[in-house]
């Protein structure tokens, strides 16, 4: 595996709960998650973020380099404070989150890597479509699709921020243009759209996407390419997803990204090949508390090579 990944996307401290009582504390972030993941199964990887100039940005740069991920690309700002965000546990294992920021370390303003064909971009969320640093953002990816880097779009946004639909949604549809791939929830697009019927989303979003996976947490998986086949129907293939017992679902999604990527840079091409590995570290990382594969899985990888 010789190409590169790239990260876009935010990072912060996570600080999880369970009963109201912290069980641990690690860095992370969606798209953070996903790349430190994939660095901890090999991959060369990097990630363009910002954070503060504290201790936790400290963390957070000595963490991505222990787990095989170059910081060379993250913005320090002396004098200002790391994000931290509390997750909360419920008895479903599912995580409701409160975010604490410093906004005046919204920028990216320090060196930005040079994309290449050979590289694939991973971003998404709300780092990839806030106004604030949208024009570096879209700088990036516009010279990432020029230059025919491979671009994976994770739509994962949060309510929280649906008062800022009037002024995002522009930069969301824009990043479904230039990907490759976009996965989004069914929960994103009831937000942006008010729409939960996948078809309904699809329609919605084909003009905009080539592939286009749909996620709806426990439920099966749907991905939608825009081939027309008979009757006119767009071309989809559904995925089950297989019933785990749960430790915390926090990350499941970034490492299902995760995964996704590692099958394609693995030479796996099919839909279903994708998918399984997908579900395999999405899995893995619900079984414990974490954001990231586990040593077990990393081993596994290791020990099982596909493109050899």
């Amino acid at each position: 595996m010789s190409k590169r990944v790239i990260g876009i996307g935010e990072t912060v401290l996570d600080i999880l709960f369970k009963n109201d009582q912290p069980q641990k504390a690690v860095p992370g972030g969606s798209t953070f998650n996903s790349i430190v993941s994939l660095g901890r199964a090999g991959v060369s990887c990097a990630i363009v973020t910002e954070t503060g100039g504290d201790h936790i940005g400290d963390m957070i740069c000595s963490f991505l380099r222990n787990n095989g991920v170059s910081d060379e690309f993250v913005c320090r700002h002396k004098g200002t404070q790391s994000h931290i965000t509390l997750a909360f546990l419920n008895e479903h294992n599912d995580a409701q989150y409160t975010f604490y920021k410093d906004h005046a370390t919204d920028l990216l303003d320090e060196q930005l890597p040079a994309i290449t064909s050979d590289d694939i971009v991973l971003f998404g969320s709300f780092f990839a479509i806030n106004p604030v640093i949208r024009p570096v953002v879209s700088k990036l990816l516009h010279a990432a699709r020029e230059a025919g880097a491979w671009l994976y779009y994770d739509i994962n946004f949060r309510k929280s921020h649906i008062p800022d639909i009037p002024d995002v949604l522009p930069n969301i549809e824009e990043n479904m243009r230039l990907a490759d791939v976009v996965r989004g929830s069914k929960e994103d697009f009831e937000y942006l759209y008010g729409l939960s019927d996948a078809d309904a989303i699809y329609e919605k979003v084909q003009p905009f996407c080539n592939r286009f996976i749909l996620t709806d947490g426990a439920r099966s998986i749907r991905i939608y390419t825009p081939e027309k086949v008979e009757r006119g129907e767009w071309k989809v293939e559904s995925f089950a997803v297989q019933p785990i017992e749960t430790v915390s679902t926090v990350g499941a999604g970034d490492n299902f990204n995760a995964g996704y990527i590692y099958a394609k840079l693995q030479g796996l091409d099919a839909p279903a090949e994708r998918v399984k590995m997908a579900q395999r570290w999405s899995q893995d990382v619900c079984r414990q508390i974490g954001n990231n594969i586990s040593d077990d899985l990393v081993a596994w990888l290791k020990q099982n090579p596909i493109n050899q």
